[in-house]
């Protein structure tokens, strides 16, 4: 029988550990009711307040914004004045707190604790039966994402990620055909559409509410040259007719990605061009040790992407399938030539730009 002497300073120190963890896990869920409520916008650049004023210039119940007030004082987020009972938010905080510090704003991915914790005993019957909860278990998800995706892609789009594919806004100018897969609510192809014109945008989504939303928005804008259709790409088959396909953030998340990216392979025309945005990390998850947000990124692919994809009977890939798998998988659905970027601003993610 194997025994060990029981290190009680180890213990002691882990003990601490998961205390932090409680305590940052409460923090993050009052930061995404901060930001829901617009609390910490409405405090950011304002003199020291009572929690009746701060209650006041947020339109709030001041009972409950006393509580949150309390909660981020002893959090460390809001700083608090015991001499004149007044609550004050640092511009070093607020730089990522208030909706005005974008794209830099935490707030908007503290929203995914609460809305990921929400499907937590619909997931603890996965982990007795197997099978995966369904999208349809998310009633907030799109709606997050698309408003990170505002921050780590479309701020970025035409400054940062477009011009990693030489020559490609010269051809949007020109008038191209360009596809976006799991397109979400569709704010980058409506961006891309409203700057080049001359260029004809698709956007494909599982979600029918996503893409009715897309459709009404693009009518609102008056975008003629875009078009949105609920599409399960699963079995993804399509004559070459594309000059441009993208992917933010949506691959990991297919019931089968091998086909989707076979299938992307298939869409484009001659001198075509795949790009593809996706997790940033290692398949090995001894490599990731380091990363910044590896618990995070684990714990979205347990609770969201990896179970939605078991949800359809597909693969499960996961968030963290990593740069090696991806470029291995990429290579088998038949791209010769595969560059990998990194941006300074997104800690998050990849860019890979593929062609056949």
């Amino acid at each position: 029988m194997h025994t060990t002497t029981f290190d009680h300073a180890k213990s002691e120190r882990f003990s601490e550990r998961l205390m932090g963890y409680m305590n940052g896990a409460a923090v993050s869920l009052m930061t995404s009711i901060g930001h829901r409520t617009g609390l910490f916008d409405a405090m950011h650049g304002q003199a020291p307040a009572t929690a009746d004023e701060v209650a006041r210039y947020a339109t709030l119940h001041p009972r409950y914004v006393r509580e949150w007030l309390d909660c981020m004082v002893t959090g460390g987020v809001v700083e608090y004045d015991a001499v004149t009972a007044r609550y004050a938010l640092p511009d070093e905080h607020a730089a990522w707190l208030a909706r005005a510090s974008a794209p830099n704003n935490i707030g908007v991915l503290a929203q995914y604790f609460p809305q990921l914790g929400a499907v937590e005993d619909e997931l603890v019957e996965c982990f007795h039966n197997g099978g995966g909860v369904p999208y349809s278990s998310f009633k907030r998800f799109g709606e997050i994402m698309a408003e990170d995706s505002g921050q780590s892609v479309l701020s970025a789009l035409f400054v940062h990620i477009l011009p990693l594919v030489p020559g490609i806004e010269a051809r949007l100018e020109a008038g191209i055909d360009v596809l976006d897969i799991g397109c979400g609510r569709g704010l980058a192809l409506m961006l891309m559409a409203e700057r080049y014109p001359n260029s004809r945008f698709t956007g494909y989504d599982l979600l029918e509410d996503a893409i009715d939303w897309a459709t009404a928005e693009a009518r609102r804008r008056g975008l003629a040259h875009v078009r949105f259709a609920a599409r399960d790409l699963t079995h993804f088959e399509q004559p070459a007719a594309f000059d441009l396909v993208t992917a933010f953030d949506a691959i990991h998340d297919q019931a089968r990605p091998a086909n989707v990216l076979r299938g992307v392979r298939g869409a484009l025309k001659k001198g075509g061009v795949f790009l593809m945005q996706d997790i940033a990390g290692s398949s090995h998850v001894h490599r990731n040790m380091d990363h910044p947000i590896a618990p995070l990124l684990y714990t979205v692919s347990c609770m969201h992407c990896m179970t939605v994809s078991l949800a359809q009977g597909g693969d499960g890939l996961g968030t963290m399938w990593g740069e090696e798998r991806a470029q291995k998988m990429l290579a088998e659905a038949g791209f010769g030539t595969i560059a990998v970027h990194r941006l300074p601003h997104d800690i998050q993610n990849c860019y890979y730009v593929c062609r056949p």
